[in-house]
């Protein structure tokens, strides 16, 4: 069995809440999880600092556990390339120094492949909506990454489970009716093609467990809260406790008490194979 946390939109910067923070990186130290996943948006600006002190979280995660990270749509400076008009290599800049050089990192544990996906683009045509507030906030994912995605699936050994991390959520959020991924019924048809078993992702800052059935199986997309002060509907934070074996895939989210302080039991989601 391969445990993993998976952790989304702790914005570092103003909206982090250090005790959540630092419950989490205690958290990590103890249970020695297998991987720790990082579904973007570790900063709020892209701003140096901020992105010096994920590095510091991921550089303490690495020492007990394989850890893998892409960014997010607040990890981008998109006002440095957009419609394409610019450099678009200095919207990653800081990410790429800071945090990793690799924006779609491939990571490989006995039975796991996890490919990561770079779904924030900055301002692209076909993320425009007609409200001003989704400038360089709605993701995509182009065609060529879907390829690296079946090469990289490819080249591991045949029974791997797969795992896709992604920034930008592919459905619909309870309260936030919005998806943050434009095209998603590409994307997830394309995750079909692939052969998915799980997709992490974050953005709708709202713990979500869902499970999208298709013919011969099915995928189950975990969407991880966030650990800030901006949890939508002034819901508590969250992360995601995963275990994946040959036969299921369980996620246990786990929600902040402010009584305890204390990261508790939320519902268990079990997925047979």
């Amino acid at each position: 069995m391969t445990t993993v946390l998976h952790v989304s939109d702790v914005h570092f910067g103003k909206p982090a809440v250090p005790e959540q923070v630092d419950a989490i990186e205690q958290l990590i130290q103890t249970k020695r999880f297998d991987v720790v996943a990082i579904s973007g948006d570790m900063s709020q600006r892209a701003r140096p600092g901020e992105f010096q002190r994920a590095r510091a979280f991921l550089r303490d995660a690495a020492r007990v556990s394989a850890t893998i990270v892409v960014p997010g749509n607040h990890d981008v400076k998109w006002w440095r390339a957009p419609l394409g008009i610019g450099m678009r290599t200095a919207m990653f800049a800081n990410y790429r120094r800071y945090v990793s050089a690799d924006l779609e990192p491939v990571l490989r544990v006995p039975g796991v492949t996890f490919v990561g996906l770079n779904t924030a683009h900055g301002v692209q045509t076909h993320t425009l909506t007609w409200n001003p507030r989704d400038i360089g906030v709605v993701g995509n994912l182009e065609p060529g990454q879907v390829e690296h995605a079946r090469r990289a699936f490819e080249a591991s050994p045949a029974g791997d489970r797969r795992a896709i991390v992604m920034h930008h959520n592919p459905l619909k959020g309870q309260l936030s009716r919005r998806y943050g991924l434009a095209h998603r019924r590409t994307a997830l048809g394309a995750f079909e093609s692939l052969g998915v078993d799980l997709v992490m992702c974050g953005h709708d800052h709202q713990e979500a467990i869902h499970f999208v059935e298709h013919p011969g199986g099915g995928t189950v997309v975990s969407t991880a809260g966030t650990v800030s002060d901006r949890s939508r509907g002034g819901r508590p934070s969250s992360i995601n406790l995963i275990a994946i074996d040959p036969g299921r895939i369980v996620v246990h989210p786990l929600i902040w008490n402010e009584h305890d302080r204390a990261f508790g039991d939320g519902p268990t989601y079990t997925f047979e194979r």
